[in-house]
């Protein structure tokens, strides 16, 4: 029998905000059911491991990323857009970090088609249109502006920008501006 009150999505949901706490690689089945109060068998009813639960917050935070990233992107184009869609990320990773880990868990090819990760694509794609680049530009730039966002993120969380003149505050600016001034002058292939 099911506990009152325990179901996939609540589960998933308090996963989410456990990773958000304790750091996404800690998140377990037995650290979940000691936040409820519960034996982990309580849980398998509607999660089938720690892997499935892991696999259940990264399909979350894609999609709370994507909505936040779509929202930010509204009514932008060119620079703007840039800005804002590198802001969402940063802001998301900031605000959410056990989130955003789990957000580059690597998922099976099939759950990756059927989840919110090709919205990313599509996101970037959507910036980059105002920038005018052909394949297979576009999909080098879409690279481009994944591996630098979460580079930038990942060496910032890491603590990497702290004994330096300059504040992280300060670069992120002036690296969008250096993004937006490759992607209007794109080199030939």
């Amino acid at each position: 029998m099911a506990r009152a009150g325990l179901n996939t999505e609540r589960l998933t949901r308090a996963g989410a905000e456990l990773a958000d706490e304790v750091g996404f690689d800690r998140v377990t089945v037995s650290a979940l059911a000691r936040r409820f109060g519960v034996k982990d068998a309580s849980l398998y009813s509607h999660v089938r491991s720690s892997q499935d639960l892991k696999t259940r917050i990264a399909l979350l935070s894609l999609e709370e990323l994507a909505d936040r990233a779509a929202a930010a992107l509204a009514g932008r184009a060119g620079k703007d857009a840039l800005a804002a869609f590198a802001d969402a990320y940063r802001d998301y990773a900031r605000e959410h970090p056990g989130r955003y880990a789990a957000a580059r868990l690597e998922l099976d090819p099939q759950t990756a088609r059927d989840s919110a990760a090709g919205r990313h694509s599509q996101l970037a794609r959507a910036v980059l249109r105002g920038y005018d680049l052909a394949e297979p530009d576009e999909t080098d730039a879409v690279r481009l502006l994944g591996s630098t966002f979460h580079g930038y993120i990942a060496l910032e969380r890491a603590g990497g920008f702290q004994h330096t003149p300059r504040t992280s505050e300060q670069s992120w600016p002036r690296i969008v501006d250096a993004l937006d001034a490759l992607l209007r002058n794109w080199p030939a292939g």
